[in-house]
């Protein structure tokens, strides 16, 4: 589909893209609570995409883990506001990432980390999905490219995220925007699968969104960042980039306040509970902590979080298998690693994920 059969698509379909959706969630319910795995990073920078390893595939499945999560920028099959090119190299490895998640049973999800005219990470895009209809009528296109490109694959095996940590817009905005990308997916396969990150940086659900059926919305396991960002040169401010390093702990004291694992509970539960309350499924995308975070400290902060997760049975997945926040290369000064094929596997905490896994 060029540009021209989209806009010809989308006029079309004006009518209904306006009216509201009456449906209720769909029954038996997707086995999100059950999933466990990974963000695997190969297509989440333009700055140097890497095509996907089939040997790292088998060996999340052997771990006996069962999802990946795959975070996409739009830039690396075509450039900023370019919205309706792609480069079909690009699309040609991604298919063998679904065809390997399928071999390996792991469940598959395609998220759009830099969408046309949103990305939580600089630089910013040249337009703002929440305001500017072209850069809508793009993030648009490039859903119904990977619907219809993956319209056969089952919604057992595959699932669609659409934006990244949303910020920077209020529930009308974004549901506006959700509901259009919902409708470009369905058209192509109605039983797919849809997660919906919450608002304010998947911080709070989005609840506007009860009567669509067969979605999740997701959450965030980063809390408190003082653990999960320690040192990380990215967070600006008076927080985790410059707090005493003899004061870092876990359970933690800062800010007159206690940080454990009632406190992880607590926040949970009580920011998702109106949307669990009305039977939505939650989901947790992210978590994990920074690698200048003393090891045994987020060994602990990582134990009391995974033990929260399991209590209210919700799936997640770490950011990231391999990188500064994940299990395998992970930059640590502080860790004994095992030789893993090549690469350092941080076996205390695959441990501890395996099991709550």
């Amino acid at each position: 589909m060029d540009r021209r059969q989209f806009i010809q698509y989308s006029t079309s379909a004006a009518a209904m893209l306006a009216m509201p959706i009456h449906w209720t969630q769909a029954k038996p319910r997707p086995d999100v609570e059950k999933w466990r795995g990974f963000n695997l990073l190969n297509y989440f920078s333009h700055w140097g995409p890497f095509p996907f390893r089939e040997e790292e595939f088998k060996w999340i499945r052997d771990w006996g883990f069962n999802y990946i999560r795959i975070p996409l920028s739009y830039w690396c099959w075509t450039k900023p506001g370019e919205y309706y090119k792609t480069d079909e190299r690009i699309m040609a490895d991604l298919d063998k990432c679904v065809e390997w998640g399928q071999k390996y049973n792991l469940h598959v999800s395609l998220n759009l980390h830099r969408a046309p005219g949103y990305c939580i990470n600089k630089p910013e895009e040249p337009q703002n999905i929440f305001r500017d209809k072209e850069a809508l009528e793009g993030c648009a296109y490039q859903w119904r490219m990977l619907a219809k490109r993956y319209r056969h694959v089952s919604h057992k095996d595959l699932s669609m995220n659409l934006l990244n940590e949303v910020s920077g817009c209020n529930e009308e905005q974004y549901d506006h925007v959700a509901r259009r990308l919902i409708r470009e997916i369905r058209e192509e396969n109605p039983k797919r699968l849809i997660l919906l990150d919450g608002l304010d940086v998947g911080s709070r659900p989005l609840m506007t969104v009860t009567d669509v059926p067969r979605i999740a919305q997701c959450g965030r396991g980063y809390q408190p960042m003082l653990i999960s960002h320690y040192a990380a040169s990215w967070v600006y401010g008076e927080g985790p980039m410059y707090f005493p390093a003899d004061k870092l702990a876990w359970p933690l004291e800062a800010d007159g306040r206690k940080y454990d694992r009632d406190f992880l509970l607590q926040t949970l539960k009580d920011t998702w509970k109106p949307w669990t309350d009305k039977g939505g499924l939650l989901f947790v995308g992210e978590f994990g902590a920074h690698n200048q975070t003393p090891h045994h400290i987020a060994l602990s902060w990582l134990t009391d979080l995974l033990s929260v997760f399991k209590e209210l049975g919700i799936g997640w997945a770490l950011w990231n298998m391999s990188g500064s926040f994940g299990i395998m290369d992970s930059g640590r000064k502080d860790v004994e690693y095992e030789d893993f094929h090549g690469h350092k596997l941080d076996r205390k905490m695959l441990d501890i994920l395996q099991r709550y896994g």
